[in-house]
């Protein structure tokens, strides 16, 4: 049966707390360690249910991969080269990380392969992958629609190619990155505003050879990467729902330990801060080739802003948590040239702006963003449309509405944040679990 939550106002939250491992991160420890020679020990990784189907899939490609009484995971890797047909399709869930980077990891196997997903990733747009890895010569297929499922068969050489990127998108660069590792000469990606680099960052620390010079990215093939222990910091974008719900609260403080700070991770406290928020960072310290810190949050009186655009691509995953303090703010916030919150989980723009008209939260809605005109949130029955952002927004929303908040449709937040009610019940939320 489909699950749902009531949340009751609850006006406060506080405590010390770790949040799950960062998902993207995740991710590209298990792709990367799957590839590089040796045993590679992974802390912190996040057992969400995309980063386990993502785990699930390379022990299919013939993997060993394991977990330790202390919760660490070991990734044997097998190196380039290493990877076996599988014997099933490769099923990514509801994972478009999953779909996209490994779409391009697989470009260059030489074995034939098929990736497909739930309904809810089976309608996002893969063709944005397919185009750049076509141009290298990969022999990929999708629907008519464009989508999943993905058919990808071996092909001979994979060819070096310089790609401009139409799409501030981090899977989209991670894919060609992935791909460009067994290319045979070293490939250029050029961002028109930079994205998260983490598989730049994680293919270095292995031994690769990725350099960037202003936005443009230099992939170096032919360096085997050698496996080494990653530890995996907390999720900055799991974290802003704590974030959030402490600063729209009364006489809040928080402190979340140990939480991904990289650069281009970051605009979402930015954004908050250009909003009147008190938020401090403490700490500092680094996970590998990640910086990492605890922030310490206390509860702020919030005004509408512009969002200034160089902020969009590193907030991208942040903006419906960030739409629920826009609520919550003095006056009117304004976010333009966000197009692509429509193609993730749901289009987040639309959804969004229903939600919020329903809790009494006026707003206008453009073709790539929102004005949201602050006031007071009000109870009512919000459909996350299987959205596992919207669902915990809202669960937020519902600290300080009038009236209680029901959500539907949450099953999906399993998808990166698995212990979120329980986590923030513990906080101070009064929240009941129910079932449709």
């Amino acid at each position: 049966m489909p699950e749902q939550y009531t949340v009751h106002p609850s006006n406060q939250i506080n405590g010390t707390i770790f949040v799950p491992g960062d998902k993207s991160i995740s991710h590209r420890s298990l792709i990367l360690l799957s590839i590089s020679e040796g045993i590679g020990k992974i802390s912190g990784l996040l057992e969400s249910d995309d980063c386990l189907a993502t785990l699930n899939i390379f022990k299919l490609l013939g993997i060993n991969i394991t977990k330790n009484t202390d919760n660490t995971y070991e990734v044997h890797g097998k190196g380039l080269h290493g990877l076996t047909k599988p014997d099933s399709d490769l099923n990514c869930g509801n994972s478009g990380t999953s779909m996209r980077l490994l779409s391009g990891l697989l470009a260059s196997q030489k074995f034939p392969c098929r990736l497909t997903g739930d309904d809810s990733l089976s309608k996002r747009p893969m063709e944005r992958i397919s185009l750049p890895l076509s141009m290298m010569g990969v022999d990929i297929k999708l629907s008519e629609n464009n989508t999943a499922p993905i058919n990808i068969s071996p092909v001979l050489k994979i060819s070096s190619i310089e790609y401009k990127m139409p799409i501030d998108s981090a899977q989209i660069k991670s894919s060609i990155i992935l791909a460009s590792l067994y290319a045979n000469n070293k490939v250029k990606i050029i961002e028109n505003i930079a994205t998260r680099d983490h598989t730049e960052n994680m293919v270095n620390y292995l031994g690769g050879k990725i350099i960037n010079n202003n936005n443009q990215i230099i992939v170096h093939p032919g360096s085997k990467l050698i496996s080494r222990d990653i530890e995996v910091p907390g999720d900055i974008s799991s974290a802003m729902f704590i974030i959030v719900g402490c600063l729209i609260s009364n006489n809040s403080k928080i402190i979340i330990r140990n939480v991904g700070l990289n650069v281009l991770r970051t605009g979402g406290i930015e954004i908050l801060k250009l909003m009147g928020a008190k938020i401090e960072i403490s700490n500092i310290k680094n996970y590998g080739p990640e910086k990492v810190g605890d922030i310490t949050v206390i509860s702020s009186k919030l005004n509408g802003v512009i969002i200034p655009k160089k902020y969009i691509a590193s907030a991208i995953d942040e903006f419906p948590i960030l739409f629920i303090a826009a609520a919550n703010a003095t006056g009117e916030t304004v976010l333009r040239n966000a197009e692509e919150l429509k193609y993730k989980e749901s289009n987040r723009l639309s959804v969004m702006s229903k939600a919020l008209l329903k809790c009494k939260i006026k707003n206008n809605l453009y073709d790539d963003g929102i004005k949201i005109h602050g006031g007071e949130i009000f109870g009512a029955i919000i459909d996350s449309s299987g959205d596992h952002r919207i669902a915990m927004s809202f669960a937020i929303a519902g600290l300080v509405a009038k009236n209680p908040i029901t959500i539907l449709n949450t099953e999906n937040v399993s998808t990166s944040f698995p212990e979120f009610f329980d986590l923030i019940k513990s906080m101070g939320l009064n929240i009941e679990r129910g079932n449709t």
